[in-house]
């Protein structure tokens, strides 16, 4: 009976430590708060870098009037991913809010390619200014399955870009690469037919 009575003796003198060192912990938790905006302000600071480094990038075209008159080829609603410098799946744009991930409505006609990005700025792409269409696995640091990105290239301002998207339903990209091809090579000999 006695060795019971120690046992519970030990159990209930037994408690964790008073914390009183209040101030070194506020310290630190302070201090890691700090550290945390310091490091945010650097993001932004880079992000605003890197969008000055670009500035020389031409504004981007606006939706013509009688858009929508033409025949329409193919639509998309999906996510826009990012915008990079063709051929260089890391070097991402951010002038003109090219940069900014959204939702995105896309329509394809003979004129050209209307970007319409709720919460972002929209954009036109000219059928001059396509260059080609593929499926990737990767822009900007984002990273999906084989064929899970539609990458378009076009030409802005003298510079190559690739705008990456997602639809909603993946099994749409193979059409959109097969129709901004199309529109592509037909612009290209239409062009090429006119300048002789």
């Amino acid at each position: 009976m006695t060795t019971l009575n120690s046992l519970y003796q030990l159990a209930a003198d037994e408690k964790s430590a008073e914390v009183t060192d209040w101030s070194a912990r506020i310290s630190w938790v302070v201090g890691l708060l700090v550290l945390i905006a310091f490091v945010y302000w650097l993001m932004r600071q880079g992000w605003k870098w890197r969008g000055s480094l670009q500035s020389d990038l031409p504004e981007l075209a606006t939706t013509p009037e009688g858009f929508t008159d033409g025949e329409t080829l193919l639509t998309l609603t999906g996510r826009y991913h990012a915008s990079t410098t063709a051929g260089q799946w890391l070097d991402r744009i951010v002038a003109h809010g090219l940069g900014t991930r959204s939702r995105v409505e896309l329509t394809l006609t003979g004129q050209g390619l209307d970007v319409v990005r709720p919460g972002a700025a929209d954009f036109f792409v000219p059928a001059a200014d396509l260059r080609e269409a593929r499926t990737d696995k990767a822009l900007a640091g984002k990273v999906l399955p084989e064929g899970g990105l539609l990458v378009i290239t076009w030409a802005h301002g003298g510079t190559l870009i690739d705008s990456g998207f997602r639809s909603d339903h993946s099994a749409e990209h193979q059409a959109w690469v097969d129709a901004v091809n199309h529109l592509t090579s037909t612009t290209i000999s239409t062009t090429e037919g006119t300048a002789r």
